[in-house]
């Protein structure tokens, strides 16, 4: 079975239980939150979230698993403040806390960005950081992200994400997040080839090891290194590459998350439009609906 779904918020009074019923209207059978904004430290206590409310309706409904997505702050590459890698150990390990109170077993995470320091330093500093927060018992485990090459951010390879696994001690409670925007911003040729970059990250990593799939379209072309998300099928991926790997046969057990850009409205700058019903209906039917974009829109 496809599991299918996208990134829902969580906030307001019903927290959790209101981020299961956004994955039910849009049709997803799964789901990714964030545990709180992704840009700053504050949470709110699990006691709030209305955890056994959601857990409830999501037993209902069928879904059986969520994702939860660790927020941008935390940078365990930097090599260069003590503080800023302190801080991400930290709090990282209070989003495992948090991600398994809620019922997930994966947590996503972007790797870090070296800031000047070079790969192998930012390595060292990722690992070093998980070798922090790891446990042998935990339930939880990391997905380290694929990244799409900005900047210094580690990732950008399947190599780097390689290294780290290599130098962290508890390395089964490691797991890989594809995101196909990234790896073809990174310059794999998943359009053309994904079986022959899968055989790749097998060598490298095993294909067991990949816990969640982002599936994003890119704005940009293979090796851009850019990170530009596009609506599904309408990027330079395309709908048919998109497709091949979202019914993959090696990974219909996987879930398979959209974190598409919301639809701008022609004439008002300031409006969007959430794209995940659609978008999750053209995925179900397998046919590329070229008016869903303009569908969308009032």
């Amino acid at each position: 079975m496809l599991k299918i779904g996208c990134h829902v918020g969580m906030s307001g009074k019903e927290m959790m239980l209101g981020s299961v019923k956004d994955a039910i209207r849009v049709g997803a059978n799964t789901f990714m939150l964030y545990t709180g904004a992704p840009q700053n430290t504050k949470r709110k206590d699990v006691s709030e979230l209305r955890i056994e409310e959601a857990r409830a309706l999501m037993k209902e409904h069928g879904i059986e698993d969520f994702v939860v997505h660790a927020p941008y702050i935390i940078n365990l590459a930097n090599c260069v403040k003590q503080e800023t890698f302190d801080i991400a150990v930290q709090f990282l390990e209070v989003e495992l806390q948090r991600t398994q109170a809620m019922g997930s077993s994966v947590l996503v995470l972007h790797p870090g960005s070296h800031v000047g320091e070079g790969v192998e330093a930012g390595v060292n500093q990722i690992a070093k950081g998980l070798n922090q927060v790891l446990t042998k018992d935990m339930k939880v485990t990391v997905a380290l992200e694929t990244m799409a090459g900005k900047g210094s951010e580690i990732g950008r390879s399947f190599e780097e994400l390689a290294m780290i696994y290599d130098k962290v001690v508890y390395q089964d409670k490691l797991r890989v997040c594809f995101d196909t925007c990234h790896v073809n911003d990174a310059g794999y040729d998943i359009v053309h080839d994904f079986d022959g970059v899968m055989e790749q990250f097998d060598r490298l990593i095993g294909k067991d090891q990949i816990a969640v799939f982002h599936m994003n379209d890119s704005k940009n072309e293979k090796g851009a290194g850019k990170d530009r998300h596009e609506n599904f099928g309408f990027g330079h991926i395309g709908f048919d590459a998109m497709m091949y790997i979202m019914n993959h046969p090696d990974f219909m057990h996987v879930p398979k998350i959209l974190e598409s850009p919301f639809v701008k409205d022609l004439e008002d700058a300031k409006k969007s439009y959430e794209p995940y019903a659609h978008e999750i209906a053209m995925i179900r039917s397998g046919v590329f609906n070229p008016n869903m974009l303009d569908e969308i829109r009032p």
